[in-house]
């Protein structure tokens, strides 16, 4: 097993060699009461935007609070090249976490909120933020199983206008739509940037709409398939980030 991944809100002032950083808090005590980690076990820490070190357990004390040392100097993992975010449509109930964490997993670089015209779940006030924290929780969460130290930005919900212009930005726009009515090719034998920016959209259960596609065509945007079976909202995003990974190299 690789070791256990912990945020930390810095590691400015983190030097090599350090016998006495402290872990408190909600990370402490998952690392104690839930992890049960013990003096000699090896953890790493990082701020979730690429910096990390490691080091191994000096004290398990209370229920809160890990005493680390030993820690490696700290290293900072480069952004990934080509970069890919997933505009994500919103799905009903708890599908939108799972997308979430299913794409953090796989290594999704960042995920769009989108508010399609056929989404029945509506993000407003009060409740969208609410829902907005889970995705944001849930890609941290996501990323310290996984063992990433960069991970993925959740934006702010953007409406069809906003992704139209994200689109137009990219090295490479990609929505997801199959449809007799409407020209697909492959996205595995789509031409892919060796750099910069993908974006991809996935639309929602109703699938995304004539206006919309018209719109993203507008942006430089194509339409793309992934294979003969229909997968859902909350899957899509996560199959078509793994086979981007695979071709791209990133996962090599």
């Amino acid at each position: 097993m690789t070791a256990p991944v912990f945020v930390v809100d810095s590691l400015a002032g983190v030097g090599a060699g350090d016998a006495g950083f402290v872990l408190e808090g909600p990370e402490g005590r998952h690392a104690v009461s839930v992890k049960r980690l013990r003096p000699g076990e090896g953890v790493v820490l990082t701020d979730g935007r690429g910096r990390w070190t490691e080091g191994v357990v000096r004290a398990a004390e209370g229920k809160d609070r890990l005493v680390v040392g030993e820690l490696a100097e700290v290293a900072e993992e480069p952004v990934a090249a080509p970069r890919i975010t997933v505009v994500q449509a919103l799905p009903k109930g708890d599908r939108g976490e799972v997308a979430v964490e299913t794409m953090t997993e796989v290594g999704v670089d960042a995920v769009v909120p989108w508010q399609a015209s056929r989404c029945i779940t509506q993000w407003r006030g009060e409740r969208g933020q609410k829902a907005l924290a889970k995705w944001r929780a849930t890609a941290r969460e996501a990323g310290k199983q996984s063992r990433r130290v960069r991970f993925p930005e959740v934006a702010e919900a953007a409406t069809t206008k906003q992704v139209a212009a994200l689109l137009a930005t990219a090295d490479l726009a990609v929505v997801l739509h199959e449809d007799r009515d409407w020209p697909s090719a492959p996205l595995a034998t789509a031409e892919l940037p060796a750099d910069g920016a993908i974006v991809l959209v996935v639309g929602p259960e109703g699938g995304v709409s004539a206006e919309e596609l018209a719109l993203f065509a507008e942006a430089g945007a194509r339409a793309c398939r992934l294979g003969r079976s229909v997968l859902r909202t909350s899957t899509a995003g996560t199959a078509a980030t793994a086979l981007l990974l695979g071709r791209t190299g990133r996962w090599s």
